[in-house]
């Protein structure tokens, strides 16, 4: 758990610190924040914490952050941050989150049209949220197909299949969250738009009451039975109005449409209403005109309009199935980054409802697996090339893919951050939808996530299989054979590994060199007196080789310039053999020769580190003189190197000379400026005074 706070405390901090949080919500799989200014965040700070996927910066000073199915624990770490208290508080100078909503849309990536965004973003909002239930549902689902395949149970798809009570049982976990799914997505809608979203449940769920539409309904029994799109249609009237009687179990286009009139309208009522009144009011008068405006008119609209999407699709795959698999695939990964991929969502769900099963997650499967492919190759090549950040980050996607059908992690993590993977992608996708087309597709009864867990739901197990695992190996070997990074990119990452290493070397060396306080102790010559560490002591330390001093902020590595490690200044040789700069004890001696570690006898303890990352030399260029645990004496040669080795392969000569016991001293200063040789002094310590005695007790 310390771990992972820390990882929140990371992100907080690598976004601007909590005053540059406006707001926080997460989705499925991301972090979405709403920052004061996100001009300045580092997008490669953000994405090497260790939880973080990827990091997608966005308009309107918005942020994505990738996390995967950790996601909502790492959500309920950051806001358990002390820090975050005050998150998004400010003066009356600061924006308010409309102001900041409002400053969004205007900044839209679709210019005057932004409006588009903010509709795809209220249908996305609208669907979040349930992700976790329909995923556990399209669990059930597979279960129960495969018992069909098994030949365990009959049609357990159809409301009138006949099983045993217990096979019924177990059919109604998952029924219920489709049934019910009109009233969670009202519910979500409703808030997106700042409403009541019980209000928005309330309206929602009197379509849903059993009395609405039954077979025993009195309504029904004077209904006209018209056929409109392919379904049945029954309509009365009531009030001399006609009333559709409608099944809306499953439908999710009348939610999304009543949400949007529910919005502005219960705005609308909270500022003519009296504060006092509108507790009582506002939901009453809201009710009083959204549930008869929504059995009336926009129930059906929905009805309507969704059968109309699902009616020209299915005109387009009854015309050439072949097409319908190949365009399905190629269409999603440009759909599903823009959010565009939720309507064809919501015409799986009606089709299902309407006309028994869907056509479309075939295909879609193909997509789904061509992306993991493509992600299961960038976890080989991070495994590959000892990238641990990649490695982390491809893993999540793959495990999120293969087992829940997520794209998401795979997409913002990983694939819109190298734009090599989508055309190497796409031939699986290409491949995957080839071979549905010429088997004549596949149908599924039930929504399912296209996972491995969900391959049994679909019609034709075999098709299917092949198809989402051709395309899921072609995009791999495409992926894999080719890199998914550009030249320039490969580099780049070499790099920071080698920079990583180098750091983390440091930061080893340093630690080795402060816990000497036992271990040197063991040489063969008794301990001499520390006079260095005598209370006030100003003792001065020598250089080990020739070269100019400079400050040690001006060493050109963060974590020696800022004293991580411990105070004193770097040194640009002009000779090649570095020499004990006092009497003592060998306490780290790296085989490499690129960093010493040095317990002088009068307490001063130094870590002289030749060149920057010269660690990743694996000494070459070096030729060590000493061992961990010799005694030397001043003037002894520790170690020899070639300055061309080492600025050919592009590292720096700088050489910090440090004292990692500093906290034993009051201070460390500077003596030499410009050339030294080897002897000459370059700082001095000052140990801390003696302390005061305690006055005695009176």
């Amino acid at each position: 758990m310390a771990q992972k706070t820390s990882d929140a405390a990371a992100i907080i901090e690598a976004l601007g610190g909590p005053g540059n949080v406006v707001s926080l919500t997460h989705c499925a799989t991301r972090l979405r924040f709403q920052l004061r200014d996100g001009s300045g965040v580092d997008k490669n700070a953000v994405e090497r914490i260790p939880v973080v996927m990827g990091a997608v910066p966005q308009t309107g000073d918005r942020y994505q952050v990738v996390i995967g199915g950790a996601v909502a624990t790492v959500y309920n770490d950051i806001m358990a941050l002390p820090q975050m208290a005050e998150a998004g508080a400010g003066g009356d100078d600061r924006p308010t989150d409309a102001e900041v909503k409002a400053a969004a849309r205007a900044g839209g990536i679709r210019g005057r049209f932004n409006w588009v965004d903010s509709f795809f973003e209220f249908l996305s909002d609208s669907f979040r949220p349930i992700i976790g239930v329909l995923l556990g549902a399209s669990l059930f689902i597979t279960f129960m197909a495969l018992m069909s395949t098994l030949h365990v149970i009959g049609n357990w798809s159809s409301g009138e299949a006949q099983l045993t009570p217990g096979w019924a049982f177990i059919n109604l976990c998952w029924r219920c969250v489709f049934y019910f799914l009109p009233l969670m997505v009202a519910y979500n809608a409703a808030k997106k738009v700042d409403a009541d979203p019980w209000i928005g449940f309330s309206v929602m769920a009197v379509l849903l009451l059993p009395g609405f539409f039954s077979a025993d309904n009195s309504l029904l029994a004077s209904a006209h039975v018209s056929h409109i799109l392919g379904q049945d249609i029954h309509i009365v009237r009531a009030f001399g109005l006609p009333l559709t009687i409608f099944d809306y179990g499953s439908q999710v286009f009348p939610p999304l449409l009543m949400a949007g009139v529910l919005g502005p309208l219960y705005k609308l009522f909270k500022r003519i209403i009296p504060d006092n009144l509108q507790l009582i009011f506002v939901p009453f008068l809201c009710m009083l005109v959204m549930i008869p405006l929504t059995a009336f008119v926009l129930g059906p609209i929905g009805v309507y309009a969704g059968a109309g999407l699902s009616t020209a699709l299915k005109a387009v795959n009854d015309l050439s199935p072949f097409i319908f698999c190949l365009l399905i695939p190629l269409l999603y990964p440009f759909m599903v980054p823009l959010g565009l991929h939720w309507p064809l969502n919501a015409v799986m769900l009606l089709n299902i409802s309407t006309i028994g099963y869907d056509y479309i997650q075939g295909p879609m499967g193909a997509w789904n697996f061509a992306c993991f492919g493509a992600s299961a190759a960038v976890l080989a090549i991070s495994i590959r090339d000892r990238d641990a950040e990649m490695r982390q980050t491809a893993t999540g996607a793959v495990v999120a893919g293969l087992l829940g059908g997520i794209s998401e992690p795979s997409l913002y993590g990983i694939h819109l951050r190298f734009k090599r993977i989508y055309p190497r992608m796409l031939i699986g996708c290409v491949v995957g939808g080839l071979i549905q087309g010429i088997g004549g597709g596949v149908v599924t009864h039930a929504f399912v996530f296209t996972s491995l867990l969900t391959i049994p739901a679909f019609s034709n197990i075999p098709l299917y299989a092949i198809s989402v695992g051709a395309a899921f190996i072609t995009a791999f070997i495409a992926v894999f054979l080719s890199d998914y990074r550009t030249p320039e990119q490969k580099a780049e990452t070499k790099e920071h590994q080698a920079r990583e290493r180098a750091e983390h070397e440091v930061k080893r060396i340093g630690h080795e060199a402060r816990r000497t306080e036992h271990g040197a102790g063991r040489a063969a010559a008794p301990a001499p007196a520390k006079t260095a560490l005598e209370p006030g002591a100003v003792t001065r330390v020598l250089s080990p080789l020739a070269g100019r001093v400079i400050p040690l902020d001006q060493v050109p590595d963060p974590v020696f310039s800022a004293g991580t490690v411990g105070k004193g200044v770097g040194i640009e040789p002009t000779g090649t053999t570095v020499v004990a700069p006092g009497d003592g004890t060998i306490v780290v001696a790296q085989a490499t020769g690129h960093a010493f570690g040095i317990k002088l006898d009068n307490g001063i303890e130094l870590l002289i580190h030749v060149g920057i990352d010269t660690v990743n030399l694996e000494g070459r260029g070096f030729e060590v003189k000493v061992a961990k645990g010799d005694r030397v004496r001043t003037g002894d040669p520790l170690v020899t190197f070639d300055p061309k080795v080492i600025t050919e392969a592009g590292y720096s000569l700088v050489t910090p000379v440090l004292v990692t016991n500093g906290r034993r001293f009051a201070e460390v200063t500077r003596l030499a400026e410009g050339g030294v040789n080897p002897g000459d002094a370059i700082f001095e310590t000052k140990a801390k005074p003696p302390k005061e005695p305690r006055p005695a007790a009176g």
